[in-house]
């Protein structure tokens, strides 16, 4: 016995079936060497200490917790070739930030296509978001820029402000 909804059915199930499987999405990660990111923070630090000093903010120092999270930040953009705070498995700021042992709260600036500590550190204070960031209740900072032949070479910059705590002596 021929059932004319049952087949309808199954003809609808089946060619949904066949749409859903050309929407796979699968992203290739153009290869980068570990540790090409380079540590931008000493070059940063003084550019935003000024601008919180003029605020009457305290100073940051620099924190080598945040630097590796921002090492890791600017070389997970550079494989994907995008600029994303939620990339990779981490899929979310909170929880890279607590694999990565950075204390909370923390704040993360990026950017992409500056070509100089300055002009990214330019770009993130030009951008209300990102300059209360830099402005915000932070003692530590570390900045770090990566670039991947695979993606284009362009720059990939992630700034990373913490709540660690100064060890002695530092610098500010």
């Amino acid at each position: 016995m021929d059932h004319p909804v049952t087949r309808r059915f199954l003809l609808a199930g089946s060619g949904s079936l066949l749409l859903l499987s050309g929407c796979s999405v699968t992203t290739t990660l153009a290869p980068i060497e570990t540790g090409s990111a380079t540590d931008m923070t000493d070059a940063a630090l003084p550019m935003v200490n000024s601008l919180r000093r003029k605020k009457g903010l305290s100073s940051l120092f620099s924190d080598p917790v945040a630097a590796n999270a921002a090492r890791d930040q600017a070389i997970r953009m550079a494989r994907y070739g995008r600029m994303s705070h939620d990339l990779g498995s981490d899929r979310t700021f909170l929880a890279r930030m607590k694999r990565m042992k950075v204390p909370l709260p923390a704040a993360e600036n990026i950017a992409t296509g500056q070509d100089s500590t300055e002009e990214a550190v330019t770009a993130w204070i030009r951008s209300k978001k990102h300059l209360d960031n830099m402005l915000g209740p932070f003692s530590g900072l570390g900045v770090a820029v990566a670039s991947n032949a695979g993606t284009g070479n362009r720059p990939f910059w992630a700034m990373v402000l913490s709540n660690t705590p100064p060890r002695f002596p530092f610098r500010a």
